[in-house]
Order: C-alpha cells, then sequence, then structure tokens
C-alpha cells in the first residue's frame, strides 16, 4: 500500500497561507493559465477524472443516496462491519481530540460510518459529510475518500485541492481497506476536519489502521478457512490418494492430496469442469460450502480451444471456438480484440481504460467479463489477469505481421475493412485508426493497380481521394476498372 505525497513544511508552519496558495493553483487550472505551482501529481490526475466526470468545481455537494433506515441492512452485510471496534478503538478518540470524524465507506464511496464529536457530525452535516451521501470521484470530485478508493493507495487531501469550493474548509486523509481474499476494495477509511488541525502522522495513522483492518479480516478469513477445511476433509479422503482437493467458495486451496495446484482454481458457480493454467483438467463439485476438486489424471492435459476472430469487416463480425460460431455483443468482441492484442493479460481497471476511457468501472468490466466467459467457456477467457488461453487466430493480428513482413499483395488480402468499426472503445477507435492508416500508406506507395484497387474496395478506401487518384494515375486506359473509378470520381466532385 503506497502513501501519497507527504505534507509539504509549508502546510504545517501556516496551514492558512497553505490554503490560499492552494486556492490560486485551483484557480489558475481552472482557467488554463499559468499558476503560482503545479498541483501535487495526485490531485492533477484526481481534478482531471473529476472534470471528466461532469462534477461542478463551484456548485457541486455529495449526493444524499440512502436515509438512515436503508443504512441498516447495508452495514449490516457489509464486509467491513467485524472491524468496526478495531476502527472505533484507533481512530474516534483521535479523532474527536484532533477535532476531525472518523469515516467509513463502501467500495463505491457511500459514507456508512461516521463517528466523532458533537460538534464536528453538526458541522460535517452542513457540507453533507454524513452517512448516506457518496463521496466518490465521480459523485464529488477530488476528496481523500474517493481518491483513495479510484488509486488504491492512502492519499490527503488538503483545503483547495479538493476540488469543489464548499469543502475548502477541510483537510481529510483516507486509505482503501481490500478484501485478503480476492484482492478487491471494500471500501476506505478516513478522518476529516477543519484544515487548521492538520497534523503530519494523520495519513500515516489512517494508513496504519487500514492495515490492521485488513490483518483482523485476514485473521477471520484463516478461522474460516479452518473450520471448512475441518468440515469438508471426509470429502478428500473420499478420494483414496487420488489427485484432488478443497477450494474455499472463491475458489482457494484449502488442502490438496497428490498434486500441485496454484493458490486459486477459477471456478464457476455450480462446478463442472474447468482448465488448470498448465493445461491440466480437473473437474469441480460444489459441496455445502466450497467445492472438491478432482484432477482427470495426475498429468492429462487437453488441447487449447481455438478461437477465430474476423474483425476486419463492414460492420458484420464473426467469433469461433473450435468451428462453432458464438454470436457476441460488440462489447465482448472489443474485449476478445483487446485480449488479443495483449498477450500477458490485463486488469479489470486496465480494460475498464482501454474500453471506457477515463469514467471506465472495473466493475462494469467484471460483469462483461463473466458474461463472456459463460458464454464462451472458462477454458477460453482466464482471470487474475484477464488472459486468453487459446489458440488465437485473429484477422487483425494477420494484418499487422503482413504490415512487417509481407508483401503489398500480402497486406490487401489480411485487409478487409476497418476494424469493428462501430465501436468507440478508445483502445479499439486507436488501433483501427493505426492499423487504417499503414494499410492505406502501404496501397499507396506500391503503385500498384491491383493493391490499390483491394484498397478501394473496402469501407476505408472508397471515399479516399488519394487512393481514387493514385488508381487514376496506374490503371490503363483499356482496364474496365477505370471507368468505374472515373464514375465515382466525379460523384464525390
Amino acid at each position: 500500500m503506497d502513501v501519497a505525497e507527504a505534507p509539504e513544511p509549508e502546510l504545517l508552519r501556516d496551514p492558512e497561507s497553505y490554503a490560499r496558495l492552494l486556492e490560486h493553483v485551483r484557480e489558475a487550472v481552472l482557467q488554463g493559465v499559468p499558476g503560482p505551482r503545479p498541483p501535487r501529481s495526485v490531485v492533477s490526475d484526481s481534478w482531471n477524472r473529476s472534470l471528466a466526470a461532469r462534477v461542478d468545481p463551484d456548485q457541486g455537494e455529495a449526493p444524499f443516496v440512502y436515509d438512515t433506515g436503508d443504512l441498516a441492512a447495508l452495514r449490516e452485510a457489509h464486509p467491513l462491519a467485524p472491524v468496526l471496534p478495531v476502527l472505533r478503538q484507533m481512530l474516534v478518540s483521535i479523532a474527536d481530540d484532533a477535532e476531525h470524524v472518523m469515516i467509513v465507506t463502501d467500495a463505491d464511496g457511500l459514507i456508512l460510518w461516521r463517528e466523532g464529536a458533537a460538534g464536528q457530525l453538526l458541522r460535517g452535516d452542513r457540507v453533507g459529510l454524513t452517512e448516506g451521501t457518496r463521496w466518490s470521484e465521480a459523485a464529488i470530485g477530488t476528496n481523500a475518500m474517493g481518491t483513495a478508493l479510484a488509486t488504491g493507495d492512502p492519499v490527503q487531501i488538503y483545503s483547495a485541492e479538493h476540488l469543489v469550493r464548499r469543502y475548502h474548509a477541510w483537510t481529510c486523509a483516507a486509505a482503501p481497506v481490500r478484501d485478503p481474499e480476492t484482492g478487491v476494495l471494500l471500501g476506505s477509511i478516513d478522518v476529516s476536519g477543519p484544515l487548521r488541525t492538520v497534523h503530519p502522522a494523520m495519513l500515516s495513522l489512517v494508513t496504519a489502521t487500514a492495515q490492521l483492518a485488513e490483518g483482523q479480516l485476514r485473521a477471520q478469513l484463516a478461522v474460516r478457512d479452518e473450520q471448512l477445511r475441518r468440515a469438508n476433509m471426509p470429502h478428500l479422503e473420499a478420494l483414496r490418494g487420488r489427485p484432488g482437493a478443497l477450494l474455499s467458495a472463491g475458489g482457494r486451496v484449502l488442502a490438496a492430496q497428490a498434486c500441485l495446484l496454484p493458490s486459486t482454481v477459477d471456478v464457476r458457480r455450480g462446478g463442472g469442469t474447468v482448465n488448470l493454467p498448465d493445461g491440466r483438467i480437473a473437474t469441480v463439485e460444489p459441496l455445502a460450502e466450497g467445492y472438491l476438486l478432482r484432477l482427470s489424471s495426475p498429468g492429462a492435459s487437453g488441447p487449447r480451444p481455438r478461437l477465430s476472430l474476423e474483425y476486419l469487416a463492414d460492420g458484420a463480425f464473426s467469433t469461433t471456438v473450435d468451428g462453432r460460431e458464438v454470436p457476441l455483443t460488440l462489447r465482448h468482441a472489443e474485449i476478445l480484440t483487446l485480449l488479443s492484442l495483449h498477450p500477458n493479460g490485463l486488469s479489470a481497471e486496465r480494460l475498464a481504460l482501454q474500453l471506457y476511457g477515463e469514467s471506465g468501472n472495473p466493475v462494469t468490466v467484471r460483469a462483461e467479463i463473466h458474461r463472456l466467459r459463460s458464454q464462451l467457456g472458462a477454458a477460453v477467457v482466464q482471470t487474475r489477469p484477464y488472459r486468453l488461453a487459446a489458440d488465437v487466430d485473429a484477422d487483425f493480428t494477420r494484418a499487422r505481421t503482413a504490415l512487417r513482413t509481407g508483401t503489398p499483395a500480402d497486406v490487401l488480402r489480411a485487409f478487409r475493412g476497418p476494424l469493428l468499426p462501430d465501436s468507440e472503445a478508445p483502445a479499439i477507435r486507436e488501433e483501427r485508426e493505426t492499423l487504417t492508416a499503414q494499410v492505406r500508406q502501404v496501397a499507396l506507395n506500391s503503385g500498384d493497380p491491383g493493391v490499390l484497387w483491394s484498397f478501394w474496395e473496402t469501407a476505408s478506401g472508397v471515399d479516399d481521394f488519394a487512393v481514387l487518384d493514385a488508381l487514376l494515375r496506374t490503371l490503363p486506359a483499356a482496364d474496365p476498372r477505370r471507368a468505374a473509378v472515373t464514375a465515382h470520381r466525379a460523384r464525390l466532385g
């Protein structure tokens, strides 16, 4: 867990003067003019994300999304509820003494718990710093809770480093808390209060408290694991020495016999056949809690699936697995394209950025991957990171290869049109434009009427004046194709 940049000495010497400096920095950035100094990089990046989410720097306020009655069920079910006593012990008394408020959010920035002195709670109420409000960057802009969740790192935000003006009288320090089993964000722990009470140790204290909370969650997980092992061991013993393992509900290996396995097996709800990373095939049977894994044989391995992607077209695209065509949405085709271009895999965060840009949400990506795996099978799309475990034959990678090693004719045989032309995903759009531009240049440089004609027949070249003019220069007068080019050129003007 990396801690963001520490407070500058001038903040600790004179918080009010430092707040005025930050206000000048913020105004300069928002107006696009030179300022007295640049903002900290963590703040600048957060401002960019917040502005992209259309947060109003002057009028924004935290949205109220749940009332107290609705929060009760959310609190009871939240994974951080069991460690709340530890958080109170570490932070509430310190927050009281320093005129701060302790806050615990979920992974979306929703404030679930808030504790502190009555005066500070009332002050928080006046700016929406209360249970039931959402403090993600997309909802309210740069703030310690939202920025810690966005970056996955502890951070302290001072005065006018908050994008929204109404929070400039506040300073806050927050650290994210992750699930020890899955590594996903559970929420954040925050201490907020007036700028004049800022202390350099507050960020370290919040970070240490988050680490302590994660330690408590790990200890509780170890207890549950041991209980599950004891309850399910008879199922493993019933294999009579044959290779197998007990898995948690999340697929972690709790006990294994006669086999070596990764620490986690990718299981689907309800069990079934799974492909291990080394190619071995196993069956997973659901138990009352967790799973029993059976290996078909100690070294058995099956052939890798064959995945064919025909995505260079004028609108239609085709996906087949082992010769079987699978109808996919454009979004799923985009995901397969990106995973093909990154054979070592992509995290949910990287995929979200490449699919949706700065507004991308890893949760949305995880849901799309889940649906895609249900169509193609876990043997084709694997996780941690997301990657293709298949022999991939993609027309766009063939075109890329031809650009490096083939003749102009080879390039145009591979290139049948733009890559997923209906896609607006930033990374797909960039790949489409780059590939098309390279193929176009090969065609124009070739001086070969056959190559130029092939490019003109694609959607990328049909209305390209340079290509049309090159065809008219190279096609013989008696070539019947010349008449078609001349007529089309005349229609374009």
